[in-house]
């Protein structure tokens, strides 16, 4: 049987033991609170105190401002003769901050190379901004050193970043205040028209920066008056807002385009934009709908702004980062903006009952709502005349297609001319008003419904075609 005294030697040797390891510990804790490395030394130096005892302030930004963060940072530089430098530590530097970098013992951290990324500026120029550097610099006098990094959706970061390391705190406060003016005063995103995309990670990859659309009035065919109605609601706002204003009159404002599919409301969105010019766009389309919130925060920082939603109807149900519906979450971001803000929301669905509920529900967020039909009569010879510009047909074949042609839209008569085209094409000769009607019938005959059907065309008989019983109604060929 052990003995009484072995017991107690035991207990005396754990506790030793014990007391040694928080030795151990200890010491280990304080050689690694005194160390720094070697870009922890070069801070320290730049900041004329021990970098490990400062705080670093994070600041999260969205990628996509990434560029106007790199151009507010180099005019800071460049105002206090400052320098940008880079750092070693492979991979390994990705997964932690500032503050750690300045004390990391387990892999070697000091001055190296600066590492860039090509971003746009605008949809055909880039510029080479910092992806991850140290920018050491002065605010009014006092030292700071700033990391940027760009986000990396791969490595689990999804925003890009600024850290600032400072003695003092009201100095680092003070200058992510300025850094943030300049964000807003030099932005490459101001006046641009841009969309969001989603990498294969889910995340937000910044903004795409589109060329502004060209569409003239004429080139639009709608029913007298309408377009007219939605130009003066989306521009004629914006040109008055002075005027509005001083009444007390808001001027943010919802529109809704809605109609069946190939009645124009993408190409008048491309006419609300090429009026716009100078005016901050955003265009979200179906799931990209989803960014609705980073498309707000764009609208309010850089007004005047249109925001534009493509067939909502697609995604109106759906949920994203929320329990309630994606519609829910556009309609919250309207109701969210001041009532001063010159910005305008666009949507445009295929199918308003979708909608009309939810938007019935919440009153005041979309305040006009525009049907584009499919053509009637007189718009639909006008379309056949504007897609058959250049070809040799007579206005009569021209006039009599489009009559035969009831409930169709814009994208059949496009089809129609090229079909009429092709035929002539193969015999090697020009076209004529007989290959017009040799397509139209083609087009009108019962085997392709469905190549009708997604031309635009209505697939139910019209009420002047079930009053007079008439066969020579388009709908008399649909099945």
């Amino acid at each position: 049987m052990p003995r009484e005294s072995d017991s107690a030697e035991d207990r005396a040797l754990m506790r030793a033991v014990r007391r040694y390891l928080e030795t151990v510990n200890m010491q280990a804790l304080e050689e690694t609170a005194e160390y720094r490395s070697p870009l922890g030394e070069l801070l320290s130096e730049h900041l004329g105190t021990d970098a490990g005892a400062c705080s670093v302030v994070d600041e999260q930004l969205p990628d996509h401002r990434l560029v106007d963060a790199d151009l507010a940072l180099e005019e800071l530089r460049a105002a206090s003769d400052g320098r940008l430098i880079g750092v070693t530590g492979g991979n390994q530097r990705d997964h932690i901050g500032l503050a750690e970098l300045v004390s990391a013992q387990y892999v070697r951290i000091a001055p190296g190379p600066v590492d860039y990324v090509v971003r746009a500026t605008g949809p055909t120029t880039t510029r080479r901004v910092v992806s991850f550097g140290v920018w050491l610099l002065r605010h009014e006098g006092r030292p700071l050193a700033v990391l940027q990094r760009a986000a990396s959706p791969h490595t689990g970061r999804a925003q890009a970043a600024l850290e600032v390391l400072g003695a003092d705190p009201d100095a680092v406060s003070d200058f992510l205040d300025r850094v943030r003016e300049l964000m807003i005063a030099r932005s490459v995103l101001r006046g641009q028209v841009l969309s969001f995309v989603a990498t294969e990670y889910g995340a937000d990859a910044g903004a795409t920066l589109l060329p502004r659309s060209a569409v003239a009035a004429s080139d639009i065919v709608l029913a007298p008056g309408v377009l007219g109605s939605i130009v003066d609601h989306v521009v004629g706002i914006g040109e008055h807002r002075d005027a509005l204003l001083a009444a007390g009159r808001h001027l943010k404002r919802g529109i809704l385009l809605y109609g069946p599919p190939g009645t124009g409301k993408t190409l008048t969105v491309r006419h609300l934009l090429s009026q716009t010019e100078g005016t901050t766009a955003v265009l979200l389309t179906g799931a990209s709908i989803r960014f609705i919130s980073a498309a707000a925060e764009i609208a309010r920082t850089f007004p005047p702004a249109l925001v534009v939603l493509e067939d909502i109807d697609l995604v109106a149900m759906e949920r994203h980062s929320s329990p309630q519906p994606l519609l829910f979450e556009v309609l919250d971001a309207l109701d969210g903006l001041e009532g001063d803000a010159d910005i305008a929301f666009v949507m445009t669905t295929n199918r308003v009952e979708v909608l009309e509920r939810a938007l019935a529900d919440r009153p005041g967020r979309v305040d006009l709502a525009v049907e584009l039909p499919r053509p009637a009569p007189a718009e639909r010879r006008t379309l056949f005349e504007r897609y058959a510009l250049g070809l040799p047909f007579s206005r009569d074949a021209l006039h009599a297609a489009a009559d035969q042609a009831e409930g169709t839209t814009g994208s059949f008569a496009k089809e129609l001319m090229r079909d009429a085209v092709l035929r002539a094409a193969v015999e090697n000769r020009a076209p004529t008003d007989a290959d017009l009607a040799d397509a139209l019938e083609t087009l009108r005959d019962s085997r392709n419904a469905l190549t009708r059907r997604l031309l635009g065309a209505r697939t139910e008989p019209s009420p002047e075609d079930l009053d007079d019983g008439s066969s020579a109604g388009w709908t008399a060929y649909v099945p």
